[in-house]
């Protein structure tokens, strides 16, 4: 498998000032998933490069389960257990640049550990999306021979896991976070200082002498754009301007999932800063999409032809 993203399946119920709905298909992984899959699209008919492994309840519907199929996404990571699929309820207001959730429901994902099938465990990209830690660093642990690692985090496992999340962090070549979640983990208000933390591991738990953190962090900063940091040097890119913002629900791991998909198969690409800036470039006009659908609707709705054409005007703004 050239890419696995371990991660959250699920069903939403959004509200937005633009729209809403019930039940719909989501999860970190959904969105990266589809995302990774657009950029890498399946060779032969039963050849698929991209698997999910994550837990649904008796209550995920085949009709899901054949839309991801038919993505590209390989579903045999995915553990069907006795009980309800995740559930997570949300509202936007105003500009939407933040939500109030409404309700979380963790259901099968609450004691789910994380098996990597033995066929996986040496992909070209591995991506931890938002899971504690500790299945995060298990997960790692399962998959020594990846050749590019990164994951994500969120506030919650910064407040309550924080020596877990660092020891996750030290693991991982890439750091993928938005500013409030990098500001905190190095309790420092000033991003490019927290980012060297980071990367130093001065800044994450146990300090330097436990050893550097991630090599690359990359900064997701919503209507901002985005801000990376490699071996090389920086790279700051604006977001996509639009205004067909519907729901931001799955932004961040659209991103995500995009970028990572650009790099698949790209030998010393974290050294390449033409390589990182086009897979960032990708990522950023993938989650204009996302952005654009109530749900990850927007993202399963994305066609080549509105797709290179944005991204063409997208590289005539940034000057590329």
């Amino acid at each position: 498998m050239e890419m696995v993203i371990v991660g959250s399946i699920g069903y939403d119920d959004i509200e937005t000032p633009e729209k809403s709905g019930s039940d719909l298909l989501g999860g970190a992984a959904v969105y990266a998933g589809l995302s990774s899959c657009f950029h890498m699209p399946v060779v032969t008919k039963n050849q698929t490069r991209i698997g999910i492994v994550s837990a649904v309840g008796r209550d995920f519907s085949n009709s899901d389960q054949l839309k991801l199929e038919a993505s590209g996404i390989n579903l045999a990571g995915v553990e069907m257990r006795d009980g309800e699929t995740f559930r997570w309820s949300g509202k936007y207001h105003g500009s939407m640049e933040d939500v109030e959730t409404i309700s979380t429901d963790v259901n099968v994902l609450s004691d789910f550990k994380p098996e990597i099938p033995d066929a996986w465990t040496s992909p070209s990209i591995l991506f931890c999306a938002n899971t504690h830690p500790a299945t995060q660093i298990a997960v790692l642990d399962q998959c020594p021979s990846a050749e590019i690692t990164a994951l994500d985090s969120f506030m919650l496992w910064i407040d309550n896991e924080r020596p877990t999340l660092c020891e996750a962090l030290r693991k991982v070549d890439i750091a993928i976070l938005n500013e409030e979640e990098v500001c905190a983990i190095a309790n420092d208000q000033n991003l490019f200082r927290a980012i060297k933390g980071l990367r130093s591991g001065a800044a994450l738990h146990g300090g330097e002498a436990a050893g550097p953190g991630p090599r690359c962090v990359v900064v997701k900063r919503g209507s901002s754009g985005v801000l990376a940091v490699f071996p090389f040097g920086v790279i700051a890119l604006p977001a996509y301007p639009t205004d067909d913002i519907v729901d931001p629900t799955g932004c961040g791991d659209t991103f995500a999932g995009a970028f990572l998909g650009n790099l698949v198969g790209r030998q010393g690409a974290l050294n390449e800063i033409e390589t990182v800036r086009d897979a960032l470039i990708h990522g950023t006009i993938t989650a204009s999409f996302t952005i654009g659908g109530i749900g990850s609707s927007g993202l399963a709705g994305i066609r080549r032809g509105p797709y290179h054409a944005r991204l063409d005007r997208y590289r005539s703004i940034v000057g590329l």
